[in-house]
């Protein structure tokens, strides 16, 4: 019998730990079609729906061109956090990265994505200008 509570203490400690959970407004940043050396950068903006503070362990990307940051101090619940990720527009053609994150949420894994295609300077108004001329 003090096995049984054991086992239902625990449980329910390990439940209260991880009681922490977070929401992104996107999962996935689409860069679009852009010109090479163009800004970089781009925000993920997501809410604390859990009950306690979220931590951001650590965020790593899946190469080095793709560079992330995370918040330095716990997001409280019902706030807002930003994960900024920086890509090295310097690359010509199609991109697609991951970017993983790590935090005392009840999923400690959470993966997000960035996705678009660089083109040299000047190629990208041209498709426009032709887009336009068809229509």
């Amino acid at each position: 019998m003090k096995t049984v509570y054991l086992v239902i203490i625990g449980l329910l400690c390990s439940v209260g730990i991880s009681a922490q959970e977070f929401k992104f407004e996107k999962e996935m940043i689409d860069y679009g079609k852009i010109e090479q050396n163009a800004n970089g950068e781009r925000t993920f903006v997501f809410t604390n729906i859990g009950k306690e503070p979220l931590i951001i362990k650590t965020v790593t990307s899946s190469c080095g061109c793709t560079v992330p940051k995370k918040p330095e101090k716990p997001i409280m619940p019902g706030e807002k956090g930003e994960i900024k990720v920086s890509y090295d527009t310097k690359r010509l053609g199609g991109f697609y990265k991951q970017i993983t994150i790590f935090s005392n949420a009840k999923n400690p894994r959470k993966v997000i994505k960035i996705r678009g295609y660089i083109n040299k300077p000047g190629q990208v108004n041209l498709e426009k200008k032709k887009t336009l001329l068809n229509n």
